[in-house]
C-alpha cells in the first residue's frame, strides 16, 4: 500500500510499504478515506522523535471505512465509516472501557505513528487494535471532515480548556494560535470566557481569533499589553497550545494568583526551569498531559452536531496523499493551519 513514511530530519517520503492486515482478533482494518497532520507530527519531522526506527508510517489523525474485523469485534462490520482515536488504549481493562486509555492497567496505551510499534495513518489502510474501543462509527450529523477533527485535535483542546478551570466572565490568554489554539479560543468561550486572548507571532492566525470574539495579542507585547488590561490581575486561566520552552515561560508569566496553566503543547524537555517560588508564592495550578481521545467523544459530539462548536473550519489545506512530503513543508512554515490528505 502507498503511505507516509519517516526517514529522518525533513525526510517524509510517499512511496509503498507493507500492507496493513489483521493481527489479533480484536482488529479492525480501516481504509483510509482522510488523514490529517498534527501539529505534534512536527516534532517527528523536525527529528526530535519518538523512537530510533526509520521508515514507518506516520500520522495519528484519520477516518474511513471498516474493510474487516477479527472474530471478536462486536460493535463495528464491514461498511461502517468510522473515526480513528489517536490514543489507543488495550480496549479491555477498566480505564479504557470508560474510554481513559491513557490509564490503562495493562500497559497498551500509545499512539499510531510515533515509531514501528504501531503504524501510522497517513496511509491508505490502518490496523485499528482492539477497534470496538478505539474506534466509533461515525455519527449521524457529523461529517467526515467533523470526524477526522474529533480523532485528535478536537479532544485534545477540549481537554486542555477544561483543565484550564475557567470560570464565567473570566479572562483567559490563549498561547499558540494553530488549529488547537484555534480551538481553544473556541472552547474558552463555550466555557463561559468573558475575554479571550489570542496570542501568536503570525498576524493571520491573530486575525482569525479575533474573528472569534478574542483579543489579538503579539507574544512580545503580551505581558504588558495584558497586565494593562486587566488592571494588573492578569489572567485567570491560560491555555498554552505549543509545548516550546518560551511559550510555555510566557504562559507562566500571563497567569494571576491562583490561576492555573493548562499546558497541551508536547515538550521533551528533561529539565524545564519551572518558577516554583512563584507558583508556590501565587498558588498557581499547572496541568499537562496527552489526551484520551473517546473520553471526551460524549461531550463534544452533540456540541459539533449543534454547531456549537465547528473544528472543521480550521482545514486550510486538502491535498492527495502523495503530496505528502510538501504538506508537511507547508506546515513547517507556518503557510497552513490544518492539512487534511486523502489517498488517491
Amino acid at each position: 500500500m502507498k503511505a507516509l513514511r519517516y526517514f529522518g530530519a525533513r525526510d517524509i517520503q510517499y512511496g509503498t510499504t507493507d500492507d496493513a492486515v489483521l493481527q489479533d482478533d480484536r482488529d479492525v482494518l480501516v481504509r483510509v478515506k482522510h488523514c490529517a497532520i498534527c501539529g505534534s507530527d512536527l516534532h517527528i519531522y523536525h527529528g526530535h522523535g519518538f523512537s530510533e526506527d526509520r521508515g514507518f508510517c506516520v500520522g495519528h489523525e484519520a477516518v474511513g471505512e471498516v474493510v474487516e474485523t477479527g472474530r471478536a469485534v462486536r460493535t463495528l462490520k464491514s461498511g461502517d465509516r468510522v473515526m480513528i482515536s489517536a490514543a489507543v488504549g488495550c480496549g479491555a481493562c477498566p480505564g479504557c472501557l470508560m474510554g481513559r486509555v491513557h490509564e490503562c492497567e495493562n500497559n497498551g496505551s500509545g499512539c499510531y505513528g510515533l515509531s514501528a510499534a504501531l503504524q501510522g495513518s497517513q496511509a491508505e489502510a490502518v490496523r485499528v487494535p482492539a477497534g470496538d474501543v478505539n474506534a466509533r462509527r461515525i455519527p449521524e450529523g457529523i461529517s467526515d471532515e467533523q470526524a477526522l477533527m474529533l480523532t485528535d485535535a478536537l479532544p485534545t483542546s477540549w481537554m486542555a480548556v477544561r483543565n484550564a478551570d475557567i470560570k464565567p466572565g473570566a479572562s483567559v490568554a490563549v498561547v499558540g494560535l494553530g488549529p488547537i489554539g484555534l480551538m481553544a479560543v473556541e472552547g474558552c468561550f463555550a466555557m463561559g470566557a468573558g475575554r479571550v486572548y489570542a496570542i501568536d507571532l503570525v498576524p493571520e492566525r491573530r486575525a482569525i481569533a479575533e474573528g472569534l470574539g478574542a483579543v489579538g495579542v503579539d507574544p512580545g507585547e503580551a505581558v504588558a499589553f495584558i497586565r494593562e488590561d486587566t488592571k494588573g490581575r492578569m489572567c485567570s486561566s491560560v491555555v498554552e497550545a505549543v509545548g516550546a520552552d518560551a511559550t510555555i515561560d510566557l504562559s507562566l508569566r500571563l497567569v494571576g494568583k491562583w490561576g492555573t496553566v493548562s499546558c497541551l503543547g508536547v515538550n521533551q524537555t528533561r529539565r524545564f526551569p519551572f518558577p516554583m517560588e512563584r507558583a508556590f508564592a501565587s498558588g498557581l495550578t499547572f496541568r499537562t498531559g496527552t489526551c484520551s481521545v473517546p473520553h471526551w467523544w460524549q461531550e463534544l459530539i452533540p456540541m459539533v452536531q449543534k454547531g456549537q462548536l465547528k473544528p472543521e473550519r480550521y482545514i486550510s489545506h486538502r491535498l492527495p496523499l502523495s503530496q505528502g512530503a510538501e504538506a508537511y513543508a507547508i506546515l513547517d512554515r507556518r503557510e497552513a493551519l490544518k492539512v487534511v490528505m486523502t489517498p488517491e
